[in-house]
């Protein structure tokens, strides 16, 4: 029994291993069926570690996820609050672009902040989405209450406009630096700064 429990270990790791190369090769449209190729099993072995698409690019983005959730943390603790959420969504942006596939693996989240009579179909409490929601609530409640952010602004907002600005720039020559424009554009909005007084 404990063999068979080190060979599942071990086959969870070479799929993970060969999945995170796969999905940098071709993002969220990676094979499951090529990543047991490579990875020397069979498709039922990849499939009980990750029976969906879904839960393999979770597990792909996982240590990134970790990251931005250490980052809102750090940021909670810092002075301005609107900053610290912008701040913290520009990173949200930046890894969503660096990292193929993520913001594909965002976009199959439903609402975390959806009105309680609103459809069952929650994330998972570990999912990508769950878990970014928690770390930036606080983020967001902060600038909320001090009236630095519109009102009624809610965590799938930001994440819709961060997979938004991710997906609509991933096929630029320099995506992170288009993508950094669009969230200018997003935060500071369209009409010109004014003009200084003489």
């Amino acid at each position: 029994m404990t063999g068979q429990r080190a060979d599942a270990r071990r086959n969870y790791s070479r799929i993970l291993a060969v999945a995170e190369a796969e999905v940098a090769r071709h993002g969220s449209a990676a094979s499951l069926e090529q990543v047991a190729r490579t990875a020397g099993v069979g498709s039922a072995t990849v499939r009980r570690h990750f029976p969906t698409r879904q839960a393999l690019l979770e597990a792909v983005f996982q240590e990134r996820i970790q990251a931005l959730c250490r980052r809102a943390a750090e940021l909670h603790r810092t002075e301005g609050s609107r900053a610290a959420l912008l701040e913290w969504l520009h990173d949200l942006v930046a890894y969503a672009v660096s990292a193929r596939g993520l913001a594909d693996a965002l976009t199959y989240e439903p609402p975390t902040d959806r009105p309680a009579d609103g459809p069952a179909d929650a994330p998972a409490p570990d999912s990508c989405g769950a878990q970014l929601a928690g770390a930036a609530a606080p983020l967001l409640a902060r600038a909320l209450d001090d009236g630095t952010v519109r009102p009624g602004t809610t965590f799938h907002d930001l994440l819709t406009l961060a997979v938004g600005i991710a997906l609509a720039t991933e096929h630029h020559t320099e995506p992170s630096v288009q993508a950094d424009r669009l969230f200018t554009l997003a935060v500071e909005g369209l009409s010109p700064s004014p003009s200084p007084s003489p």
